[in-house]
């Protein structure tokens, strides 16, 4: 289980477990209705990762932003490579700065299939922001607060060593015995590492009641705190 997420005094530990409450009753339920035993369902239909976009907001909101200036529908920030992406959730001050942008992913199941995607994805979505960053697409303002939170199942398929492929070169020995939770621990960390992200974090979950991190400096607490944090230094703009 996670410790408890205390930010600024006030405890956000139900919050967060709602969040994963929600994000497993979201699944279920799409699944259902899409009358697909397998998980593709879920994982097309989107919106199990509201739970957390509310607790996000109440950490701005506690955190001094005004309702209007945090973004959760239509979240488009230009790019470099691409003309536009929507992100989960902006921030966005009244004189037009671009304050914070988080992108919210998840995976349980088909972690074959999908892992390399999920880290694509990542990469990509980062470098194309800050390289717009850095060509003047956000003129006249500091960098922004870019997060990226990462929800996984654990299980048995999660949890055993993946095999590597190398018929040419090794790879890194950090992916050596290493599961899928590892992979995505050494993604979230080396993202922050490279900083190609302000912060992430990794969740596991095995059902809607059990959660918890796979390491402290990418835990829930550690990303809220930073993203709390960052939204106090600018309170000015606001």
């Amino acid at each position: 289980m996670t410790k408890d997420v205390i930010i600024n005094g006030k405890d956000y530990t139900s919050a967060l477990a709602q969040a994963v409450n929600a994000f497993w009753q979201t699944k279920k339920r799409q699944l259902a209705d899409s009358g697909d035993s397998s998980n593709r369902g879920a994982v097309v239909g989107g919106k199990q990762m509201d739970g957390f976009v509310e607790l996000l907001r109440q950490v701005a909101v506690d955190a001094g932003i005004p309702t209007e200036s945090v973004i959760t529908d239509k979240n488009y920030l230009p790019g470099y490579f691409r003309s536009s992406k929507d992100w989960d959730m902006l921030i966005i001050a009244p004189s037009g700065k671009l304050v914070a942008a988080v992108e919210l992913k998840s995976q349980v199941g088909s972690y074959g299939n999908n892992f390399n995607n999920r880290t694509e994805e990542a990469i990509g979505s980062a470098v194309d922001l800050w390289t717009a960053f850095r060509e003047g697409q956000f003129p006249g303002q500091p960098a922004p607060w870019v997060g990226w939170l990462m929800v996984v199942g654990r299980d048995k398929a999660s949890e055993q060593p993946v095999r590597n492929y190398e018929p040419y070169f090794p790879v890194r020995p950090e992916f050596k015995e290493a599961s899928y939770l590892d992979r995505y621990r050494i993604l979230c960390q080396k993202l922050i590492l490279e900083r190609h992200y302000t912060s992430a974090a990794l969740i596991w979950t095995s059902d809607g009641d059990t959660f918890g991190d796979l390491s402290s400096d990418i835990s829930v607490a550690c990303f809220l705190n930073s993203f709390s944090c960052y939204l106090k230094g600018v309170s000015d703009e606001f």
